[in-house]
C-alpha cells in the first residue's frame, strides 16, 4: 500500500463504490470492502489492482488481489475469490480509483504568517498561501486554490478557481485559468529569448510585452519553462499536459489537449493544433504549424511544418515510414561494408 506518510488514505469503500468510480461492471457482493489498491504481484485481499496490458497476464492468474479492473476479455483469467471488475478502459478506472483511496489534500485556508501578500491582491474563498509564499500588487488568486511555500506570483497576475501551485514555482505576466497545476521549479511568464545584433557586435534585448495564457485543467511539469509573448501572448490550450524540464518559447500556441513529454524544447510562434503529441527530447524550430493529432518521436528534430494525424520521427524529422526504410537502408549499407 501507499506510504501513509505521504499519501493520506480514505477508506475502506466498498466493493460498490469502487465500481461506480471505475465504470465497471461485477458480480458479487457490493457491500464487500477494500482497504486499498496495490500492484498485482504484491496487492493482498482488501486491496484493488487492475491489468491493462497482456503481457502481465501471468501475474494476473497467480494475484493474490481481491479484486482487478480489467478488460472483459481478461474476467475468465482473474482466480478465484478475486473480483472482475470489467471496463473498457481498466488504466483510466484505476485512476480514478487510486483517487478514491487516496484523494488530494483539501487546501488549508489562510494565509501563512511568512507570506508576503499585497495589500490590493484578491485571495479567494478557501485558498491556502504558504509559508514565505509572495503574492504581487494586484495579483488574483481564485476560491479554492493551494499555494505552496515560497512561490511567487507576480503583480497583476490572475490565477482561476481550484488551481495548485507547488513549492518554488513562479508565475508573472500570466493569466490562469480553473484547475491549473504548477509542478515544483516551473516557471512561467518569464522573458522570452528575443534579442537584436548591434552593428558592433554587441546584443540588445527585445522588450518582452506580451503575457502567457494557460487554460483550464492545464498542468506544468517541475522545472518546465513557459516564455512570456514578445508582441503576442503565449498560449497552451486547453487540458495540455507538459511534462518535467519542457521548453516553450515566446508566442508559442497550442491547442486542446495537447502533450509535452520531458526536455523536449518548442520554438518561438510555433503552433500546435489540438491534441499533438510531442516525445522526449524532440525539437521544435520556429515559426512552424503542427497539425491536429499529429504526433512527434522521441528526439526528432521538426525543421517544416507537420500535417494533421502525422507521425514522424528522425532529424531532420520525416514520416514515420520514410524512417524505418532509411534506418533498413543503413543497417543494410552497414552489414555491406563490414563485408
Amino acid at each position: 500500500m501507499a506510504d501513509p506518510r505521504f499519501f493520506p488514505a480514505s477508506g475502506p469503500h466498498r466493493l460498490a463504490d469502487i465500481a461506480r468510480a471505475a465504470g465497471a461492471s461485477f458480480e458479487g457482493d457490493g457491500e464487500r470492502r477494500f482497504a486499498g489498491v496495490a500492484p498485482l504481484q504484491s496487492a493482498g485481499p482488501e486491496e484493488v489492482s487492475f491489468l491493462d496490458n497482456r503481457r502481465y497476464a501471468e501475474a494476473l492468474r497467480a494475484t493474490g488481489a481481491g479484486a482487478v479492473i480489467c478488460a472483459q476479455a481478461f474476467a475468465e483469467q482473474v482466480p478465484a475469490g478475486c473480483v472482475a471488475l470489467v471496463t473498457a478502459q481498466p488504466y483510466l478506472g484505476f485512476a480514478r480509483v487510486a483517487a478514491l483511496f487516496h484523494p488530494r489534500p483539501a487546501p488549508v485556508p489562510g494565509i501563512h504568517p511568512t507570506a508576503v501578500v499585497a495589500a490590493d491582491a484578491v485571495i479567494g474563498e478557501g485558498t491556502e498561501i504558504g509559508p514565505y509564499a509572495v503574492v504581487g500588487a494586484g495579483a488574483r488568486i481564485g476560491a479554492g486554490c493551494l499555494v505552496e511555500a515560497q512561490v511567487t506570483i507576480g503583480a497583476g497576475v490572475e490565477i482561476g478557481d481550484h488551481c495548485r501551485l507547488l513549492a518554488h514555482c513562479s508565475v508573472s505576466h500570466a493569466i490562469l485559468g480553473s484547475h491549473v497545476v504548477l509542478h515544483p521549479g516551473a516557471r512561467i511568464g518569464q522573458e522570452g529569448f528575443g534579442f537584436a545584433p548591434t552593428p558592433d557586435g554587441r546584443f540588445e534585448t527585445m522588450p518582452q510585452l506580451g503575457r502567457v495564457l494557460l487554460g483550464d485543467h492545464v498542468e506544468v511539469g517541475a522545472n518546465s519553462c513557459i516564455d512570456r509573448g514578445s508582441q503576442g501572448d503565449t498560449v497552451i490550450g486547453p487540458g495540455s499536459r507538459l511534462d518535467n524540464l519542457v521548453q516553450i518559447g515566446h508566442n508559442v500556441r497550442t491547442g486542446r489537449g495537447c502533450i509535452v513529454v520531458g526536455q523536449a524544447g518548442i520554438s518561438g510562434s510555433t503552433v500546435l493544433e489540438d491534441y499533438v503529441t510531442v516525445a522526449a527530447q524532440a525539437g521544435l524550430t520556429g515559426h512552424l504549424r503542427i497539425g491536429a493529432q499529429a504526433r512527434i518521436g522521441a528526439q526528432a528534430g521538426v525543421m517544416n511544418d507537420v500535417p494533421a494525424k502525422t507521425d514522424v520521427m528522425g532529424s531532420p524529422s520525416m514520416p514515420v515510414r520514410e524512417f524505418w526504410r532509411a534506418m533498413a537502408k543503413l543497417k543494410k549499407l552497414g552489414a555491406g561494408r563490414e563485408g
